[in-house]
């Protein structure tokens, strides 16, 4: 998604979040606060967190630990203060003295970003795990999430909340409602058919008249969230081109590569996505999107299709400097994301050193360790996410190696007993 939420989510959502009692979302840049505005200790950016400041705090984790920097003890502290008691985030919190309650408007897209980024921090498991409850808690009857809970699934949050629950390491096709529904189930039913310019695409949401509109930027998510991946994915070696299956009751890895075959002939020609105009707007002309160009660079790379984001990622190198600087840390996390996904030096990205820029916009990091690009494996369910279909993850592998070794030694006096007895 791009810094935020996209312009096309923020209208589909503003009717929800109204009724909820909360302030609409603007789209980004979020406004500056006011003078006398003093922002929370911990917290990346210098703008208005009101929408976005759990959002881009879990952004700007993710991209960190991808490139070996561990975030400063109180940012990881203003994430966690964040929480509400049952698990659930907000967009922003701006007195966490006070409890979550029924005027909390509990957001999905916020509770999974900062689920993952708390994965990939390290050492917070019982935090991530309550994110984990609340988000299983609220999945709807088809499947899936909205931005709220019991708002209509949309692609975005379903996919968000996928890449969440796959990284703390539920089995996804274990998650299912009382109907028999996976949080595949609406992705699927999100996706356009083969045929047309629009096909392979999803949309984020049906028409009041059930009609599906392709949405670069739900197809984008989708692809990852079809695919049973995070926001953070590794550097993937490209694949054969994407193709688009044809006919009804695809998999879900059938419908990832046919939303990557649409994302290739979006970025065709320009090496960009355009934004959707906004509702009522009279200037109709296209404006390049940056974030959900950074966003399809990802996916593409995350279903094999690496070689096909090359386009896009020199263009971004080329034009995206003054898109970040203004948008701050969200945005300087999406091209880090993207960098990382494609094998690209975020250190050097179009002469930019992202990951510089991206520190700089917090409090300094408690380390930075530059990793090493033929070691590294991305963030794809490490040995310490290996877990069950449970609530809980359980210590990582040298759990199951210690358990090994006490069942091994257990055999062992077994046969040493059977052999003494053999021996009297």
């Amino acid at each position: 998604m791009t810094v935020r939420r996209s312009a096309a989510t923020l209208a589909a959502t503003a009717a929800v979040l109204c009724a909820a009692a909360a302030p609409v979302a603007v789209a980004a840049p979020s406004p500056s606060p006011s003078p006398s505005a003093a922002l929370p200790a911990g917290l990346y950016g210098t703008k208005d967190p009101t929408y976005d400041g759990v959002w881009r705090q879990s952004m700007a984790f993710l991209a960190q630990r991808l490139e070996g920097v561990t975030p400063a003890r109180k940012s990881v502290d203003w994430l966690i203060g964040q929480q509400c008691a049952n698990g659930a985030y907000a967009a922003f919190r701006p007195d966490v003295s006070k409890p979550c309650d029924a005027k909390t408007v509990l957001d999905t897209n916020a509770t999974a970003a900062a689920t993952q980024a708390l994965v990939e921090v390290g050492g917070h498991r019982d935090i991530v795990n309550n994110g984990v409850r609340w988000l299983k808690s609220v999945q709807n009857e088809d499947g899936g999430w909205g931005y709220t809970a019991g708002a209509p699934s949309d692609a975005n949050s379903t996919s968000l909340v996928i890449g969440a629950l796959a990284r703390q390491g539920q089995r996804l096709a274990d998650i299912t409602t009382p109907g028999g529904k996976t949080p595949y189930d609406p992705l699927l039913a999100l996706a356009i058919p083969c045929g047309g310019k629009d096909g392979g695409a999803f949309a984020y949401q049906p028409d009041k008249k059930g009609k599906l509109t392709a949405n670069a930027d739900a197809t984008a998510a989708a692809v990852l969230g079809t695919m049973g991946k995070a926001m953070a994915v590794g550097n993937n070696a490209a694949g054969k081109a994407p193709a688009c299956h044809p006919g009804s009751g695809l998999t879900p890895e059938q419908a990832a590569q046919n939303g990557a075959h649409y994302l290739v002939g979006a970025l065709a020609g320009s090496g960009h996505l355009n934004q959707a105009p906004m509702p009522g707007a009279t200037d109709t002309t296209p404006l390049p999107d940056f974030g959900n160009t950074a966003d399809a660079v990802v996916a593409l790379s995350a279903s094999g299709h690496q070689d096909e984001a090359a386009g896009a990622i020199a263009w971004l190198k080329k034009n995206s400097t003054d898109w970040a600087g203004q948008n701050g840390p969200a945005a300087y996390a999406q091209l880090i994301l993207a960098a990382h996904a494609t094998g690209d030096n975020a250190r050097d990205f179009g002469g930019v050193d992202l990951v510089a820029r991206l520190n700089a916009a917090g409090p300094a990091p408690a380390a930075v360790v530059t990793p090493d690009p033929s070691a590294d494996t991305g963030y794809e369910a490490t040995e310490k996410d290996q877990v069950h279909s449970g609530d809980d993850v359980i210590g990582g592998v040298w759990w199951y190696i210690g358990i090994a070794l006490v069942l091994g030694a257990i055999a062992f006096f077994l046969i040493s007993g059977r052999r003494k007895n053999r021996q009297l």
